[in-house]
């Protein structure tokens, strides 16, 4: 039995240990999606699904969480790339005596015979001259708690733990070092070698992975993902990270149930060494909701349908619990109990602790998330097909609820732990989430309790704009009879609720820009003048920078939106992904990729590539 215990980079925490978050690439098979930075090493990979317990973790602990090195073994500077149109990723290494590349990628079988393959493929090649590598793959399971037992067998190393066991087959001789298995090898211009890490079980049989198979399943990822592609409708500006934005929202979707996640990871901090630390391996209802709203606008309705599924077979709406009908976050299979624990044995990226799995955040009450679902139903009935009499039943009851509860505090769209307020934002989202009912049932003809609807529409229009809106800024604010601005408002045009030339409007987007806007980077509110209940600053928020565009495109302010977007643009990886947010000195924080960043990416390009013409 060999021990859990620490891979072979000692050191304390520190940068030179642990690539910065924007150095990586994502790959996937939509179920699980691993990290490979541009050094060749995947330092995140949870097997079999999104939110399984990590078999690589390194970027979170760079000696007790494991990792898959590949790398040329001689100084070499690197560039990774995507296979052009797809999610296959490329880490090229240019050397004094030649350049080599990595090609990896998770062949996608959902659906397929073999549905319960999980496969990692990492095809290395010498494209000129001739260079040595060398490989390490040393797992830690279960977030590096589990210890596993290592054998070889018929040219295979077996990874075997409690909980899960790999198969890891190479072209090349490869040999055991205590838990890790290692090989080095040289590679003349044109040969290739091949390792392929496969799950263990669930009536799979083991296989080797041949250098003929491995071109074959190349071929066949890369058709995958252009077919899907292909669907899309956008012609538009900025038509490359449109399409990467895309494609990452489509490598966060769980094909067995339809449910996308609202990250990739856990754990990594909002700001370095603070305790803004969050799992995100979950289907937020609203983060999902958008998502369908940005595909539909690219002419994926697929993906819209897969999620009208999952609301429909995993997410009930029968309970009363203490957030309503609705729960803000499920499990990706539907589950609804996601408790929150600390992984105290990991240090955390660059020391950023605690790490943890599950999210506490729960059981918040976000009134919000309504209107994020019935506007993506509303979408889904008017861009792609009628949704069907059950739905509607649903719809209706939960518009019902929200005509009873919408006048209460919550947490708000930012999961604050700081108590309960009037939020505008929440306010706003249930206007939306009755409005929206309101437009499905007049042009469907469909049963509803219209006179009550309205009723309770019209109260919070007059709420809003009576209490949300501050004479002393001359801007709508972030909680009902307070002076604190909120990036959250810039929703109110771009929900329709209020015209984009409106006074008021355009006096709150002219008290943003001064107070919360900073090189076209929006953060999401001030911790200082709105505790929210955490220690410590957070950096600009990639959501609200990309709505900031959006509320200046709509409201013809053509010029600065353009300009803000290309800045927007500047920050993204050498992939074109974004995290969570944006650091003081342009640094990617948080988890990544995002969802959230990328489905409002979509969203700005496509109104301000329509309102340019």
């Amino acid at each position: 039995m060999t021990a859990a215990g620490s891979a072979h980079r000692p050191g304390p925490a520190g940068a030179s240990r642990y690539p910065p978050i924007a150095d990586h690439g994502l790959i996937g098979d939509l179920r699980s999606v691993a990290l490979v930075d541009t050094g060749g090493t995947i330092g995140w990979y949870c097997c079999p699904r999104f939110d399984a317990p990590s078999v690589f973790a390194s970027i979170l602990d760079a000696d007790r969480g494991g990792s898959f090195e590949l790398a040329a073994d001689v100084p070499a500077r690197t560039k990774q790339f995507y296979f052009p149109d797809t999610n296959v990723l490329i880490t090229r290494f240019f050397a004094a005596d030649g350049v080599g590349e990595i090609q990896d990628f998770m062949p996608v079988v959902a659906g397929s015979a073999e549905d319960g393959r999980h496969r990692l493929i990492r095809r290395v090649m010498c494209v000129r001259g001739a260079l040595p590598f060398r490989a390490r793959v040393a797992p830690r399971f279960d977030y590096g708690r589990q210890s596993h037992d290592l054998s070889m067998r018929g040219g295979r190393a077996i990874f075997e733990s409690p909980s899960l066991s790999l198969s890891l087959s190479a072209s090349t001789p490869i040999e055991t070092d205590g838990p890790d298995v290692w090989s080095e090898f040289k590679l003349a211009e044109g040969e290739c070698a091949v390792f392929a890490l496969d799950k263990l079980g669930d009536g799979v049989e083991p296989r080797s992975c041949p250098v003929a198979e491995a071109e074959e399943e190349f071929a066949a990822t890369v058709a995958y993902w252009r077919r899907w592609l292909s669907a899309s409708r956008y012609r538009g500006r900025w038509r490359e990270m449109v399409h990467r934005s895309a494609l990452t929202l489509k490598l966060l979707t769980y094909a067995p149930t339809g449910g996308i996640v609202a990250a990739a990871t856990t754990s990594l901090p909002e700001q370095p060494g603070g305790e803004r630390n969050w799992d995100y391996r979950y289907v937020w209802i609203r983060d999902s909701a958008f998502c369908v709203y940005a595909l539909l606008r690219l002419g994926f309705s697929e993906e819209a349908a897969a999620f009208m599924n999952f609301l429909s077979e995993h997410v009930s709406r029968d309970g009363g619990g203490p957030s309503g009908p609705l729960q803000i976050m499920y499990g990706i299979d539907g589950r609804t109990e996601l408790p929150e624990v600390e992984l105290s044995h990991f240090e955390g990226y660059r020391g950023s602790a605690p790490v943890r799995t599950g999210n506490g955040a729960v059981h918040q009450l976000q009134l919000d998330i309504y209107g994020a679902l019935i506007d993506s139903v509303y979408l889904y009935d008017k861009m792609c097909q009628p949704i069907s009499s059950d739905h509607w039943e649903e719809i209706h009851t939960l518009v019902d609820w929200v005509c009873d509860n919408w006048d209460q505090p919550d947490e708000g769209v930012w999961e604050t732990r700081g108590g309960r307020k009037d939020f505008v934002y929440s306010r706003l989202m249930c206007w939306v989430a009755i409005e929206r009912a309101m437009r499905m049932a007049a042009h469907r003809g469909l049963p509803a309790d219209t006179p009550r609807w309205q009723r309770a529409r019209d109260a919070i229009y007059r709420q809003i704009m009576r209490r949300g809106w501050s004479p002393r800024l001359r801007a709508f604010v972030q909680h009902f009879d307070d002076d604190v601005l909120d990036a959250s408002v810039l929703m109110m045009p771009l929900a329709k609720f209020v015209s984009p030339t409106d006074p008021k409007w355009l006096s709150t987007l002219d008290a943003l820009g001064r107070t919360l806007v900073s090189d076209s980077l929006v953060y999401r509110y001030d911790p200082l003048a709105s505790p929210d209940g955490l220690r410590g600053q957070d950096g600009t928020f990639s959501i609200c920078s990309f709505w900031y565009v959006e509320a200046l495109t709509r409201a013809g302010r053509l010029d600065e939106a353009r300009l803000a977007f290309e800045k927007m643009l500047t920050y993204a990886n050498h992939l074109g992904l974004y995290a969570e947010e944006i650091g003081q000195t342009g640094e990617q924080l948080g988890n990544f990729p995002q969802a959230f960043t990328h489905l409002a990416l979509i969203s700005a390009a496509f109104n301000l590539d329509r309102a340019l013409g």
